[in-house]
């Protein structure tokens, strides 16, 4: 299996021939609020062959209009079921929607749909294919249903979110950290780590080596991954 950073949450993952991007935001400015630090490690034009389109929730930074409508009309995007009738208006084609512990083959993937905690209708993923199973979290909280996640799964990657700024919408390095006490994953790729806030006064100290030193001191065994733009690991 290789995981690549294209940045923030947007995630490409090839396991058994096939590629899954995870919310696809291909935006190089950000918004009026929030800066992209970083130009995305690949291009819509590069990743628009993927087989398999994740969509935690349709958040501006999780969605990219121009991509969807670039997907041929045969390459399957999953969203949360209650709002898949806005991922269609957003261009997606083929819109498949799932509810919490729904599961859904394509091929030799299988893709189960998971709880979530935000601000929105929401899921996380789990993808299961030649005997690794990754864990997609999406924008969510730590929450008790991350036990559940545990239980059910044995899980190899786990792409969690790590806020860096002030009014957080995701978990933080403390949050972050009693997930993978739940979720016992072999590693963890923190993700959600390609905007900051234009405003200083809505910047923190929190960072992915600040998570991975609270990992550390917890004593859990998960190795943290950190992944720039464009940067790949093979697990």
């Amino acid at each position: 299996m290789r995981v690549t950073m294209v940045g923030h949450s947007t995630v490409l993952i090839e396991v058994a021939g096939r590629r899954i991007l995870t919310d696809p935001y291909f935006g190089s400015w950000g918004n009026l609020a929030y800066a992209r630090l970083a130009p995305p490690g690949r291009t819509r034009a590069e990743l628009k062959g993927v087989d398999l389109v994740l969509v935690s929730h349709n958040h501006w930074d999780h969605t990219d209009h121009r991509f969807f409508r670039s997907l041929a009309g045969d390459i399957p995007v999953v969203v949360p079921q209650a709002s898949a009738w806005l991922t269609r208006l957003k261009g997606a084609h083929n819109v498949v929607g799932l509810g919490k512990w729904q599961q859904r083959q394509f091929g030799p993937i299988r893709v189960t749909a998971l709880p979530a905690s935000h601000m929105v209708i929401t899921r996380g993923f789990v993808v299961e294919a030649e005997g690794r199973t990754i864990y997609f979290a999406g924008d969510t909280y730590y929450r008790g249903f991350m036990k559940e996640i545990g239980r059910r799964f044995t899980i190899d990657v786990a792409l969690l979110p790590v806020t860096t700024f002030r009014i957080p919408m995701t978990m933080g390095e403390r949050g972050a950290v009693r997930a993978v006490r739940a979720l016992s994953p072999k590693a963890v790729i923190p993700v959600h780590l390609g905007l900051t806030p234009r405003s200083p006064l809505l910047r923190t100290s929190e960072s992915p080596e600040g998570f991975r030193k609270r990992i550390q001191d917890a004593g859990l065994k998960a190795e943290v991954r950190v992944l720039r733009e464009g940067e790949s690991w093979e697990c």
